[in-house]
């Protein structure tokens, strides 16, 4: 079952770019994705003219800092984007659907985080390592696509272009950072607690998180018995790889602050030997290999978060497939950056002078 293309907004300088040096704003600048929108600006250096920060009316007035200055975030309006040419929101769908069409209305273009247009059919969903010629596509916004999808097509990408996949399997261990900075405060609680022997009653999950996993917090639907995590995957891997192959996912959450991992069963149209495998992901832009059998060392949440790279390891034959074309591996990505804040920032660059 895919979730139903939202309303596009109308089409406005289609594959237009961005100047040289852009008027920015950040919406959900105070949420834990508009934080890592805003270091990430400023480590990479993006060459914005001027920084607009936009959130709700409870975080109007906050100051936050970039680049050994600090800015104050200013209330999300109908007037929020006069002069602006970029605008990167992260703050839900609902925030996105009534704002994003004013903000291109206004002359910018649009860099969303939510999941308000990934289907919509005019509105590129990208992940410049795999597909960005896609941008110049646009009608004035560009979907970041969902963390998993991200994290987990960055490595598959460079795989499928050699050798056609024929079909995914994939189990994800989530980090508490994909439901907000409020999960990630309550996993710190919730630990504390249990280390000291205290009770905890849970306000952000719907079950205890300190040593404990659980199944995705989104709704269940009834008719496939899918949770709209897994539905997302599912439909953006698609749509990310141009490929209609069957894809299986059940996302559990884990007690890890912000790194997601995904252990993957990947079936190829011919053999592909897992030294072909490990070599292609090796040249891949965007991916380190960490495989060393010998030291039993393979992707970790603890060494994928804070950085960009999607960490790829475990990479061997599935032997329930004898004929050698179906491989196993183990990838793991920091889910605020790759998986979100730099991802977008990424797309921003391609805008640059395109």
């Amino acid at each position: 079952m895919d979730f139903p293309p939202p309303q596009s907004p109308a089409q406005q300088g289609q594959g237009r770019s961005l100047p040289a040096n852009p008027n920015v704003a950040i919406v959900g600048a105070t949420g834990a994705v508009g934080v890592e929108l805003l270091a990430t600006l400023a480590a990479r250096g993006f060459p914005a003219a001027s920084l607009r920060l936009l959130a709700s009316e409870r975080s109007a007035g906050q100051r936050m800092p970039f680049a050994g200055r600090e800015l104050t975030v200013e209330a999300l309006g109908p007037d929020s984007f006069a002069g602006v040419d970029l605008a990167l929101f992260s703050a839900g769908a609902s925030v996105s659907r009534r704002f994003a069409p004013e903000a291109v209305a206004a002359g910018a273009i649009v860099v969303d985080n939510s999941s308000a247009f990934r289907m919509a059919p005019d509105v590129p969903l990208v992940v410049p390592e795999v597909n960005a010629g896609a941008i110049a596509d646009h009608t004035g916004i560009v979907a970041n696509p969902n963390c998993v999808a991200i994290i987990m097509t960055v490595a598959l990408a460079p795989l499928h272009r050699a050798q056609p996949i024929l079909r995914i399997q994939a189990a994800t261990y989530q980090a508490a950072s994909g439901a907000g900075a409020a999960a990630m405060a309550e996993l710190r609680d919730a630990t504390e607690a249990a280390l000291e022997g205290r009770a905890y009653e849970p306000r952000v999950m719907r079950h205890p998180y300190a040593f404990n996993l659980f199944s995705h917090d989104a709704a269940v639907d009834t008719e496939t018995l899918h949770n709209g995590e897994e539905l997302k995957v599912m439909a953006e891997t698609r749509r990310i790889l141009a490929a209609q192959m069957p894809i299986g996912v059940t996302c559990i959450r884990v007690p890890v602050l912000r790194a997601h991992a995904i252990a993957l069963c990947v079936a190829f149209a011919e053999p592909m030997p897992p030294e072909r495998a490990r070599a292609l992901l090796g040249a891949a832009e965007g991916v380190r290999v960490v495989d060393d059998a010998a030291a039993n060392h393979f992707p970790m949440p603890n060494e994928a978060q804070g950085q960009g790279l999607v960490l790829a390891g475990r990479i061997r034959q599935d032997f329930s497939d004898p004929s050698g074309r179906t491989v196993s591996l183990f990838v793991a990505g920091d889910q605020l950056l790759k998986g979100a804040a730099l991802n977008a920032v990424q797309i921003a660059e391609r805008l640059l002078g395109n």
